[in-house]
C-alpha cells in the first residue's frame, strides 16, 4: 500500500511541475523603441525599471521610429514595441495592449514667421518632415493628404529631431515637423529658445476628420513653458496616440505585467492628458489583446497581491490545466487501492483452483498412493501460502486459505485411516 501512495504522490509532484514549468514566464524582454534619447526610448527605460522589479530583463532595441518597429515585430524579431497611430503590421503578427499616451503633431517656425495658418497653402517651403523609418514621415505623407497639399510644393528633408531644431534656428529650414510626446527633451530644449514659436493651424476639426486616428488636445497658453511663455496663446492640436503593441505569443504573465507597467506609468495626468485617459484598452488599427484589455477596464484581480505575478497573471490557465490532470487522478485514486487489493487477493486465490481439485478428486475409491501425493502436494501449497509477505489487512485471506487447506489434510488422514 506504501509504494502505491509513493507512486501516486509522485504522479502529482510530476504533474504539478510540469505545470508550473510551464507557466514559468522568460525572464527576458526585447522592446523596440526609438532613437536614443527620445521620447520612446525613455519611456522604454521606465518600463525596463518597473519590470526590474520583477527580474524580468527588459533589452531595449533603438530603431527610426514606429515604421522600423513595425517591421520588427511583424519579423517577429523583437516582443513588444512602441507604435505611432496610422503605422499598420502585417496582419496577425501583433496584438495592441492599448493607447499609452499622446503624440502631439507640432510644427515649430522661427519666431516673426510669415508662414500661412492654412497648411494646403504652403508653398516653396523647406520643412524637416521627420527621418527616414520613423513614424513621423509616415504621419507628415498623410497630413499632405488629409490637406490636399501638394507634394512638390515644398522641400522635405530627412533629418533628425535635434538637428531639425539646430537647422530651424540656423535658418537652413522654415519648418520643423514633430510627432512625439509633449515631454520629448528635444522638444523641452526648443520650447526654451525665443526664437522658435509653435505655429498655429487653422481648420483642424476638418484636418482631423480626414486623419481617422488623429484627435484633437489643446495646449493652454504657457502650458509647456512659462520663461519663455510656449505657446504664447492656446494652441489646438492635432494629436496621434501612441500604442504599446506585442508578439500574440508572447507568454501570458508577460502580457500582464507589461499591462500592469503601463496602467503604472501612464495613468497620471499632464498638460495634453486629463488622469486616467491612459491606457486607453482600444487598438489603434491593431487587434486587442484580451487579457490586456480585461485587465485594464477590470483593474487586477485578489490573486495579484497573494501570489507571485507570473502565477496571479495565469490563475485561469493554471485551473484549466491542472482540473483535466485532476479528473483523471481522481478516479485514479480510487481505483488503485481496489487494484491493489486485488493483487493482494490474488496472490492467495490463484492457489485455490488447485485446494478444490484435490478435495474434488477425494473419494472412497481413492488410492492410499494418490492420498499421499495429494497430501504432499497441498503441504506445497500451504508451504508458499505461509511465505508470503502480506500487510497485516490481508493476511485474513491466506488464514482461510489454509484452514481450507487443513480441512482437506484432515479428510485425508480420515480416508487414509480407513483404507490402513
Amino acid at each position: 500500500m506504501r509504494l502505491w501512495i509513493f507512486i501516486t504522490t509522485l504522479s502529482l509532484a510530476i504533474c504539478l511541475s510540469l505545470v508550473m514549468y510551464m507557466l514559468l514566464p522568460p525572464n527576458r524582454l526585447k522592446l523596440a523603441a526609438g532613437s536614443q534619447g527620445g521620447a520612446y526610448a525613455l519611456m522604454a527605460e521606465r518600463y525596463q525599471e518597473v519590470l526590474a522589479r520583477d527580474g524580468i530583463d527588459v533589452q531595449i532595441v533603438h530603431t527610426n521610429g514606429s515604421v522600423d518597429n513595425a517591421e520588427l515585430i511583424s519579423k517577429d524579431l523583437v516582443d513588444a514595441a512602441f507604435l505611432q497611430a496610422g503605422v499598420g503590421v502585417t496582419d496577425g503578427t501583433a496584438e495592441s495592449i492599448g493607447g499609452v499616451f499622446y503624440e502631439p503633431m507640432i510644427f515649430l517656425a522661427p519666431s516673426g514667421h510669415d508662414i500661412p495658418a492654412n497648411p494646403a497653402l504652403w508653398r516653396g517651403l523647406t520643412i524637416a518632415a521627420g527621418k527616414r523609418g520613423s513614424g513621423t514621415a509616415v504621419a507628415f505623407t498623410d497630413f499632405q493628404d488629409a490637406v490636399g497639399m501638394d507634394k512638390i510644393a515644398n522641400t522635405l528633408v530627412d533629418v533628425g529631431y535635434s538637428q531639425a531644431i539646430f537647422a530651424l534656428r540656423a535658418g537652413d529650414i522654415d519648418m520643423a515637423f514633430f510627432v512625439s510626446s509633449i515631454e520629448a527633451p528635444y522638444l523641452r530644449q526648443a520650447f526654451g529658445y525665443e526664437d522658435i514659436d509653435i505655429l498655429r493651424l487653422s481648420y483642424t476639426d476638418a484636418i482631423a476628420r480626414h486623419l481617422d486616428y488623429a484627435d484633437l488636445v489643446e495646449v493652454p497658453t504657457g502650458g509647456v513653458s512659462l520663461n519663455p511663455v510656449q505657446p504664447s496663446e492656446a494652441r489646438q492640436l492635432l494629436a496621434l496616440k501612441a500604442q504599446l503593441v506585442i508578439d500574440p505569443n508572447l507568454h501570458p504573465a508577460l502580457v500582464n505585467r507589461l499591462t500592469m507597467a503601463a496602467k503604472e506609468l501612464h495613468r497620471g495626468h499632464d498638460v495634453l492628458t486629463p488622469r486616467d485617459t491612459f491606457p486607453e484598452p482600444r487598438g489603434i488599427g491593431i487587434p486587442e489583446n484580451n487579457v490586456a484589455r480585461q485587465l485594464i477596464e477590470d483593474g487586477p484581480s485578489t490573486w495579484h497581491s497573494l501570489l507571485p505575478y507570473w502565477m496571479a497573471a495565469q490563475v485561469n490557465r493554471l485551473f484549466l490545466l491542472t482540473l483535466p490532470i485532476l479528473f483523471l487522478l481522481l478516479p485514479l485514486l480510487r481505483v488503485l487501492p481496489m487494484m491493489y487489493a486485488y493483487f493482494r487477493g490474488w496472490q492467495v486465490w490463484k492457489h485455490y483452483g488447485r485446494i478444490r481439485e484435490i478435495e474434488a478428486q477425494i473419494g472412497p475409491l481413492t488410492k492410499a498412493a494418490e492420498l499421499a501425493g495429494m497430501s504432499e502436494e497441498l503441504d506445497e501449497v500451504d508451504h508458499r501460502i505461509s511465505q508470503l509477505k502480506l500487510p497485516p489487512a490481508y493476511r485474513q485471506t491466506a488464514y482461510h486459505a489454509r484452514m481450507h487447506i487443513d480441512l482437506v489434510q484432515k479428510r485425508i488422514k480420515h480416508l487414509e485411516m480407513q483404507l490402513s
